[in-house]
């Protein structure tokens, strides 16, 4: 397949015509080629006559649903994309859509135009990254097998082959890495998409993912339970995505008690909904287990002490900690301070005392604070520049992810955001 020199094919499938004319009027000018379709059943029908990149399904239809349609769509087509396009906030819904279609995204109604727009292209460069990589691997098996047939006399020409597989294997080494990015990137994506909602959320995440990989690090955690760790804190609230915006703004400290029972679900919706991703599913277990207590007075599960995960015990105290400063965990914003006090008391019934004592130090060191490097604007970057840290705007939405190396066409639309909101961006970069 050829998923990078011609224009793509996508699918529309919904119910509305209406919103099929919205959704082709806006993608016509981004040059894709763009098929619909108002049922599920005329989607496969499409799909079995045409070559399609990616899909747009919507969740609610008559006959068959997007769950229905999106879970033939990746039987039959395993290579195209799924997005699910839903109007509800109905989270066991959505998560059935993604057990078994799959799907790559699911985007709520109304849908802001931007970010449609990003994920479509997001998606289509992981799909087209993922048939290159195939490339390079089935071009590397072939030159193994010429290598193989080759006399062993031919010393001239074994040392050219060697350096030929030398080079594929280096481009298979990027490629490999750019997937991990790639996968990095979709999990910082799907952890803001709740902060897009505003209030108390914006920023949470990433804050809480900052001080837990530092708190990992200074308990001398390997780098991959630093890694998963650093995952779990950013999705940590992933089940809370369902919430109306009153239960999701609403200070813990404040809740009703029906309130409080929902809310206490929101651990294990969490789980669920990350179970079915095989390289999330310790963050998942993470997740469920973030409010544990070390006294086992903490939920969903009522563990303690050793049998609450690490991961967990470290996100739990960097949660509440940002939560005490932010506001989200009672209606008192509390200074770093005092908040540092209150978690210091709670060592050995809240917490457990080794996250404690680490916190304690990287207090001391002042590491606790997500320091800023050097800003560049927006007009000064050049190609090449390389983000030291997630670029995110006031928000909190995610517009460039660490370690991204700017192009370009990246830099030229970010100097036209800068003319058009009137203010200079600035952005962190490695030195």
């Amino acid at each position: 397949m050829n998923a990078t020199h011609t224009p793509a094919t996508l699918l529309l499938v919904d119910d509305e015509p209406s919103i099929l004319s919205a959704l082709r009027r806006l993608l016509r000018p981004t040059g894709y080629t763009v098929l619909t379709a108002t049922s599920g059943a005329e989607g496969l029908a499409l799909l079995t006559t045409q070559e399609v990149a990616l899909v747009v399904s919507d969740m609610r239809m008559p006959g068959m649903d997007g769950a229905q349609f999106l879970e033939q769509v990746r039987a039959q087509w395993p290579d195209t994309v799924r997005l699910l396009l839903t109007g509800y906030a109905d989270m066991s819904s959505t998560i059935d859509a993604i057990n078994r279609g799959e799907i790559y995204r699911y985007i709520a109604k109304p849908w802001d135009d931007h970010e449609l727009l990003l994920v479509i292209r997001q998606a289509l460069e992981q799909r087209a990254l993922r048939f290159e990589n195939q490339r390079l691997l089935a071009l590397t098996q072939t030159q193994n097998a010429e290598l193989q047939t080759l006399n062993a006399g031919l010393a001239q020409t074994v040392a050219a082959r060697t350096s030929e597989l030398a080079q594929l294997n280096e481009f298979l080494n990027l490629a490999n890495t750019q997937l991990r990015q790639q996968f990095l990137t979709t999990v910082k994506v799907f952890s803001s998409l709740l902060e897009l909602r505003g209030g108390g959320v914006a920023g949470h995440a990433r804050r809480v993912a900052d001080l837990a990989r530092k708190l990992a690090q200074q308990m001398n955690l390997s780098e991959a339970e630093q890694h998963h760790i650093f995952l779990a804190a950013l999705l940590h609230d992933i089940g809370k995505i369902g919430f109306p915006d009153q239960l999701l703004n609403k200070p813990v400290s404040l809740l009703s008690t029906r309130e409080l029972t929902e809310y206490r679900r929101h651990a294990k919706v969490g789980e669920n909904a990350l179970l079915p991703l095989h390289e999330l599913k310790g963050v998942a277990h993470m997740v469920r287990s973030h409010h544990e207590r070390h006294d086992g007075r903490g939920f969903p599960d009522g563990l303690s002490g050793e049998d609450i995960p690490v991961g967990s015990r470290v996100i739990a105290l960097a949660n509440d900690f940002d939560g005490l400063v932010s506001g989200t965990h009672s209606e008192t914003h509390f200074p770093p301070e005092q908040a540092r006090t209150q978690i210091r008391q709670a060592r050995g019934h809240h917490y457990h005392p080794d996250v404690v004592d680490a916190f304690l130090i990287l207090w001391d060191r002042g590491e606790w604070l997500a320091h800023d490097t050097h800003l560049t604007p927006a007009s000064k970057l050049s190609p090449g520049m390389v983000l030291a840290r997630d670029f995110v705007t006031e928000q909190g939405t995610l517009l460039l992810a660490a370690e991204q190396r700017l192009s370009a066409p990246i830099i030229a639309r970010l100097q036209v955001m800068t003319r058009r909101d009137g203010s200079e961006l600035a952005l962190p970069i490695k030195p």
